[in-house]
């Protein structure tokens, strides 16, 4: 796997507790849904809505390493901006080359997306991607460890 790791280390803190203590593979989503970079982006509009994501890692067909992600944000700024989804591939709307996470508390990875905005995380392993997190999930588990 090429590593496109952006400086997210996977550090656990010992001082939270709940949601802290699970880690992101206990609320991430699987199996990994993905579309190929030079896919329309209409196809990945359709992708997301049939399984019910927000967003789509971007593989290259020709290595299968990940090229980026591809997010419902994504597509409303391109909408935006007046393009077309069925006449724009995926590599011209996606953002490139996203973060990873490893396994990491849910805690931390709530503070890797907050400081640099993201909705949306990777999560790799030894053996490749493992599944995404999303800002709601670990909302979601924070709210419930608070209430516990």
């Amino acid at each position: 796997m090429e590593q496109i790791m952006t400086g997210v280390s996977a550090q656990e803190s010992s001082s939270h507790s709940g949601a802290a203590a699970a880690t992101v593979e206990d609320v991430m989503r699987t199996p990994v849904m993905t579309v190929g970079h030079h896919d329309h982006a209409a196809a990945a509009v359709y992708l997301m809505k049939h399984t019910g994501t927000t967003a789509l890692l971007v593989v290259n067909a020709q290595t299968g390493q990940p090229a980026g992600i591809i997010t419902q944000a994504d597509i409303a700024r391109a909408t935006a901006d007046g393009k077309d989804v069925n006449d724009v591939w995926v590599d011209a709307v996606m953002t490139t080359r996203p973060a990873l996470i490893t396994t990491t508390s849910i805690h931390h990875a709530a503070k890797i997306m907050t400081t640099r905005h993201f909705r949306h995380l990777p999560v790799a392993g030894d053996a490749g991607l493992r599944g995404v997190v999303d800002i709601i999930d670990v909302c979601q588990a924070l709210t419930s460890a608070g209430e516990g």
